[in-house]
């Protein structure tokens, strides 16, 4: 049974919270921080980083991750003194106008709607190798149904199903982060100290100088992007103002720690120049350290990243057109709130181009993932200057 949800004045006045159901705790909070950022982007994408910095990559996650630092201490701020399901859309438009919040709200959720289309079928290509009699476009189905029935039901189960997601993928990188490092070190069977070789051999350090470093920030500032989602989670809370401001920490120096970890053991395990874009450099190291079915176990961990990260941003913008809504600027018909406080007009709205990537993949399915990719373009980082321009302005 639903009923239509009035829109919450606290978006414009700071009155009464929102009418969606709380029930995400800070285990949920943590664990979203972490779940929405280590993608695909991670496991497949730093490889192209690589190739275009060499071992300077470690510099380029450094700057990078210093960046998406600053704006999530920004949003953070921002988040814990006025929580909001529009998050920095709400900010947004108290900070420099309803343009604002416009621009940024509907752009983040166009992104949002695309990217999850682009996790489906990335896990789709997984798991059609796995089993081929079952074709591509039907395993996007699969997903975008379950995945929709888990965001449709109360919101505890979406933080359920996210939280142990994000666990498996923070196990995986622990592991492979051990792993290398004792094969760094000559402790694993068949494998010697490697030293320095690796580091400043092949050109040295920056093999292509200070502006390999720049392409290599270009190349993988977009994997911090799904960090945002915990700002968003923060109005569905139990503790707003604690919950995100904690979440926030947590997520960014963790993940500044896996990042820059994983990038510096990969470099200093394997040369460089034999980093292929597309190509996971961790199957690489599993190889070379002598790991049985590496490629196998790395693809179970990228198919998981993938669901986890489609998770997450189903919920994210969910929300963010639902903040919309309430301010007038998506239709009222989507702040239809269910018994248990889901907005499920706004999730079935938002998981609709899910459902399209459907027939898309069943037209496409060879080329369909990376057009989709291309399509996201830097909406990101025009995000990410507009948070830093509201923190500034309020």
């Amino acid at each position: 049974m639903q009923q239509d949800a009035a829109p919450a004045v606290e978006s414009r006045t700071g009155g009464p919270r929102e009418p969606l159901a709380g029930g995400l705790k800070q285990r949920h909070m943590t664990m979203l921080g972490l779940g929405g950022v280590i993608g695909a982007g991670l496991f497949v994408g730093s490889g192209a980083g690589i190739a275009v910095a060499g071992p300077g990559i470690v510099v380029s996650y450094l700057i990078a991750g210093a960046l998406a630092m600053l704006v999530m201490r920004m949003l953070g701020e921002m988040s814990a003194a006025m929580p909001a399901s529009g998050a920095f859309s709400v900010h947004a438009e108290r900070a420099l106008g309803r343009w604002a919040g416009f621009s940024v709200g509907w752009l983040y959720w166009f992104m949002l709607v695309v990217v999850l289309a682009v996790e489906a079928t990335g896990a789709a290509q997984i798991a059609n190798g796995w089993v081929p009699s079952v074709p591509q476009w039907a395993w996007v189905l699969l997903f975008m149904v379950v995945f929709t029935g888990a965001n449709l039901a109360a919101v505890r189960n979406f933080g359920e199903f996210e939280f142990w997601f994000a666990t498996l993928k923070v196990t995986a990188i622990v592991l492979f982060l051990a792993l290398s490092l004792l094969a760094i070190f000559g402790l694993l069977p068949d494998t010697h100290a490697v030293g320095l070789t690796n580091l400043t051999g092949q050109g040295g350090f920056l093999p292509n100088g200070w502006s390999g470093v720049t392409s290599g920030v270009l190349a993988v500032v977009f994997a911090f992007g799904g960090l945002e989602v915990v700002t968003i989670a923060a109005a569905e809370s139990d503790d707003p103002g604690r919950a995100v401001g904690r979440a926030v920490r947590s997520a960014v120096w963790r993940i500044l720690f896996f990042y820059v970890g994983s990038m510096l053991v990969i470099v200093a395990l394997l040369p460089w120049s034999s980093m292929r874009p597309g190509k996971s450099p961790y199957v690489a190291v599993l190889d070379a350290i002598g790991v049985p079915a590496a490629g196998q176990i790395m693809n179970i961990v990228v198919f998981v990243a993938l669901l986890s990260a489609l998770n997450a941003n189903l919920y994210g913008s969910s929300r963010m057109v639902f903040s919309l809504a309430e301010r007038g600027e998506a239709p009222r018909a989507l702040l239809a709130v269910a018994r248990g406080g889901v907005p499920r007009r706004a999730v079935l709205a938002s998981v609709a181009f899910g459902f399209v990537s459907v027939l898309l993949n069943l037209k496409w399915p060879d080329s369909i993932f990376q057009y989709l990719l291309n399509a996201v373009g830097a909406v990101l980082l025009f995000v990410w200057g507009l948070i830093a321009a509201s923190q500034l302005r309020l």
